[in-house]
């Protein structure tokens, strides 16, 4: 018998052993499984028993056992996603105010900032019809996630104590059918409405209830929110030191042709339970609104003071109609857009302010309450891309859509009296969450990828009745009142994932 060349039986035999050591990788045995591979060779002499033996131990002995760790999900998820984005800004804005209420002179006042955002959660569906989020975000002011570059209290260069994160929504949903769907915990805005009574920011939290129905080309639906605004005292067992807001909405997204539609949805807020006084944040005393006499600061060391209170809620029974018709023109998106609100309880709600702010001269110059500003309104133009999502605050100039080199330009003009609306949720750069301001609001953002967005945004603002003060309290300018020749600038840089 001729003998096999050397060269080929050492070929046979690593590529015997090769197998012999993927086969058991692979299946994660010993290499043992290759048995009958080897005693197949054996017998067509291809292999000695030694050679196989040899083969086995070098098998044994390299195969690399399988990790026993992995990430198990539970078996009640039935999908999983991350999302969120990171924005950086720079950001300008200045105000003037009146000194003493004349309007020869002025005070002002400038802030210019580089800052940064970070928001990022996961969420996704459950089966038996549940669906679930959370995210976190940087600061935890409500109505911005917004950090400064370099404002940390420590000397220390690029000290991190302003930089942390909180808990921005967490939340349950269950949609047991089509027409019918719930939410439960700190939640995505729910409703149909815009900046001019709802800071985009703001995650409302309590419950939500949407019933759907749709008859021809009209889809309707009825939402009912059931938010808590706050609860002053959590181990009182009394349920009046419970402060509620209370939605009720209802409106139609009617199909006019392939290219457009038109939209409405009027809604009622009503607010329950205000509970005791509480001079630490100043919610559960009467609005004033107005400055202190000097009219430079709105009250010096303590801007809630109660005759000068800048976030009471009393007297608010607000009625608000957004609407918007959408269409093609060419080979663009236009979206006409608006918003209307009244509040019927306003003149109640300026005859308290007067009556608490004129017993220290809150009212400079003024016989009797300033009954009349208890409205407010939005209208606005929109034009950009075709295919991507609009929306009051849905879009590239909101950062909430994205696809590459599609652009959003968008412009409004905003009139909020006094005792229109509920300060506290108003959107708190356009117009610094004041009332008692009028002004526009441009914006223009371009795609560079489908997840890049570029952002410029201005905004000017100047009081609508100069006998009041410009009510509400923002961080942002947080002891200018009144405020007029308001000016924003931002430049932004989002990407979104």
């Amino acid at each position: 018998m001729a003998k096999k060349p050397k060269r080929l039986s050492r070929w046979i035999i690593g590529g015997a052993g090769a197998v012999a050591a993927m086969a058991a990788v692979t299946n994660g045995l010993c290499a043992d499984a290759s048995d009958p591979l080897l005693d197949m060779l054996i017998k067509k002499g291809i292999l000695t028993e030694q050679e196989a033996t040899d083969i086995k131990t070098e098998a044994e002995t390299n195969t690399v056992p399988i990790s026993a760790s992995k990430w198990k999900l539970s078996d009640s998820i039935k999908s999983i996603g991350l999302f969120g984005d990171v924005r950086f800004r720079y950001e300008y804005r200045g105000a003037d105010n009146p000194t003493a209420y004349a309007q020869s002179e002025s005070d002002t006042y400038r802030r210019e900032r580089w800052r940064y955002a970070l928001r990022a959660g996961i969420r996704g569906d459950l089966f038996d019809d549940f669906n679930y989020g959370v995210r976190i975000e940087t600061s935890s002011n409500p109505r911005s996630p917004w950090v400064t570059f370099g404002d940390d209290t420590s000397p220390t260069p690029t000290s991190k104590t302003s930089d942390t994160l909180y808990i921005g929504q967490i939340y349950l949903g269950w949609h047991p059918t089509d027409w019918y769907e719930m939410t439960l915990g700190r939640m995505p805005m729910p409703l149909y409405t815009t900046p001019m009574v709802w800071d985009s920011d703001i995650n409302p939290e309590g419950a939500f209830e949407k019933f759907k129905l749709s008859v021809g080309d009209a889809d309707l639906f009825a939402d009912f929110g059931q938010f808590i605004y706050q609860d002053t005292n959590p181990d009182t067992a009394i349920p009046s030191s419970d402060t509620f807001l209370l939605t009720f909405q209802v409106g139609t997204t009617i199909k006019l042709d392939k290219y457009s539609s038109f939209k409405i949805a009027p809604m009622v807020y009503v607010y329950s339970g205000r509970g005791s006084t509480n001079l630490a944040n100043g919610v559960n005393e009467p609005f004033v609104g107005q400055g202190v006499p000097n009219g430079l600061l709105n009250a010096g060391s303590n801007p809630n003071d109660a005759a000068h209170n800048e976030n009471g809620i009393n007297d608010l029974l607000i009625v608000e109609v957004p609407a918007e018709y959408n269409l093609k023109l060419g080979a663009y998106h236009a979206r006409l857009f608006g918003d209307f609100a009244y509040n019927v309880n306003g003149d109640t709600r300026a005859r308290t302010a007067y009556a608490v702010g004129s017993v220290v001269g809150a009212f400079p110059g003024v016989a009797g309450a300033v009954t009349g500003q208890n409205t407010a309104y939005q209208v606005g133009i929109g034009f950009g891309s075709e295919g991507l999502a609009y929306g009051p605050t849905q879009g590239l100039v909101y950062g909430t859509t994205s696809k590459k080199h599609t652009w959003e330009g968008r412009f409004y003009w905003q009139h909020v009296e006094q005792y229109a609306l509920d300060v506290n949720l108003m959107d708190s750069d356009f117009f610094e969450g004041r009332a008692n301001l009028e002004g526009f609001y441009s914006a223009f953002a371009y795609s560079f990828t489908d997840a890049v967005i570029g952002t410029v945004r201005y905004g000017h603002a100047n009081v609508i009745n100069n006998n009041l003060g410009t009510g509400g309290n923002n961080l942002d300018l947080p002891l200018l009142n009144p405020i007029k020749n308001y000016n924003v600038v931002q430049l932004d840089l989002t990407w979104r994932f």
